[in-house]
C-alpha cells in the first residue's frame, strides 16, 4: 500500500509541475488532456511474476482501479497489458508477461482528452494505460473518466452545434451565464449568418429576369434551403465525432458521402418532379427544382463532411465546422446552384 500511495503521489506531483510549467496554457487547455484524469494507482505486475503471486497480491493490497493489469519490466516501462477476466483464467504458475498483450494502445499525459476517449472506442478498452515519453507507466486513465470524457465532449459539441463559442463551453452552463456574456459568445457566428443572408439576397437579386419570367421559381427557395440544410447537419453528426474514430482515408469517406448524397437527391428529386409538374403544369420548373435537390444532396454532403476535415487540420476542433458556418456555405452553394439549373432550363 505504501509503495502504491507513493507513486501515485509522485505521479500527481509530476503533472502538477508540469502544468505549472505551462503558465497560462495551463489554465485553458490543461483540462482537456489525459493527465487531467490520470490514475496511478492501479493494478501492476513485474513480467516475470506469477498469476497466482499476482493475485494474492491484489487480493492482499487492491488498488483503486482494476480494470487492467498493466504488466512492466524491471525499470517500470510498460510491457504489456491484461484485463482481470484473462487474469483469472491464466494457470497459476504461469508468468503474466507471457500472456500480456504487447499490441495495445498506450498515450502520453498530454494527450488530448478526446483523443484518449476515441481510442478506447476503437480498441474496446475499459481504460487506456499512461506512459512518459520513455514508456515508462505513470498509470491508466479509468473507465469512469472515460465515461466522463464522452460527455464532456457530447455537450461540447452541443454548443459549438449551436454556434456558441469555446469560452461559454468552458462554464459548461452557459444557460445561466449573463445575457451580455451570453451575446458575446453567439453573437459572432449570427453576424456570419447575417452576411451569409445578405449574398443569398444579391445571389436572388442576379436572377432577377428569371424571376420576373415565372415568379413561382421563387417558391421553392424556403424548401431547397431547408433540405440542404438537413441534409448536411446529418453528415455534420457523423463527421464531427467520426472523422476522430474512423481510419480511412478521407478520398474514400468523400466519395461515399458525395453518392450517399446524390441517392438522397435522387429520391427527393424523383418524388418532387411529378408533383410540382401536376401542381404548375411546367415540366421545364419541376425538372429544374428536381436537379436543384440532386445538386444540394450532393454538396450538402460534401460541405458536411469536408468542412469539419478541414478545420481538424488546421487545428481547429472539427465541431466548429458545422452549425451556422457549414449552413451558410451550403445556402450559397444550393441557391447558385439552383438558380444556374434555373437559367440553364428556363431561359
Amino acid at each position: 500500500m505504501t509503495d502504491t500511495h507513493t507513486a501515485r503521489h509522485r505521479t500527481k506531483r509530476k503533472w502538477s509541475t508540469l502544468a505549472r510549467g505551462r503558465g497560462s496554457q495551463a489554465d485553458h487547455g490543461h483540462e482537456e488532456v489525459a493527465g487531467r484524469y490520470l490514475s496511478a494507482s492501479v493494478a501492476r505486475a513485474q513480467r516475470d511474476e506469477t498469476a497466482g503471486q499476482v493475485l494474492d497480491r491484489l487480493l492482499a493490497h487492491p488498488p483503486e482501479h482494476t480494470e487492467i493489469l498493466c504488466v512492466t519490466d524491471e525499470s517500470g516501462h510498460l510491457v504489456g497489458i491484461l484485463d482481470l477476466a484473462q487474469l483469472l483464467r491464466l494457470p497459476r504458475d504461469q508468468q503474466v508477461g507471457e500472456a500480456a498483450h504487447r499490441n495495445f494502445p498506450r498515450i502520453h499525459a498530454d494527450s488530448d482528452q478526446e483523443r484518449v476517449a476515441s481510442m478506447a472506442l476503437h480498441h474496446t478498452l475499459v481504460a487506456v494505460p499512461v506512459v512518459d515519453t520513455e514508456t515508462r507507466l505513470l498509470g491508466i486513465v479509468p473507465a469512469s473518466a472515460l465515461l466522463h470524457i464522452l460527455r464532456r465532449e457530447h455537450v461540447e459539441d452541443i454548443h459549438r452545434f449551436a454556434g456558441i463559442t469555446r469560452e461559454a463551453v468552458r462554464a459548461r452552463e452557459a444557460i445561466e451565464e449573463p445575457p451580455l456574456r451570453r451575446l458575446r459568445h453567439r453573437l459572432p457566428w449570427l453576424l456570419i449568418g447575417l452576411l451569409g443572408s445578405t449574398l443569398a439576397t444579391f445571389i436572388m437579386a442576379r436572377f432577377e429576369h428569371a424571376l420576373g419570367i415565372n415568379p413561382a421559381i421563387a417558391f421553392f427557395v424556403p424548401g431547397l434551403v431547408y433540405l440542404a440544410d438537413a441534409i448536411g447537419t446529418q453528415t455534420e453528426a457523423v463527421a464531427v465525432r467520426g472523422l476522430s474514430l474512423s481510419h480511412a482515408r478521407l478520398g474514400s469517406l468523400v466519395g461515399g458521402e458525395v453518392r450517399t448524397g446524390l441517392l438522397i437527391g435522387l429520391v427527393l428529386g424523383g418524388l418532387t418532379l411529378p408533383g410540382v409538374w401536376l401542381a404548375f403544369g411546367d415540366l421545364r420548373l419541376a425538372l429544374a427544382v428536381s436537379g436543384a435537390l440532386v445538386a444540394a444532396g450532393a454538396i450538402a454532403t460534401t460541405i458536411g463532411l469536408v468542412l469539419p476535415w478541414v478545420l481538424d487540420r488546421l487545428g481547429s476542433d472539427p465541431a466548429y465546422g458545422s452549425g451556422p458556418l457549414a449552413t451558410i456555405i451550403q445556402d450559397l452553394l444550393s441557391l447558385v446552384t439552383y438558380f444556374l439549373i434555373i437559367a440553364a432550363v428556363m431561359t
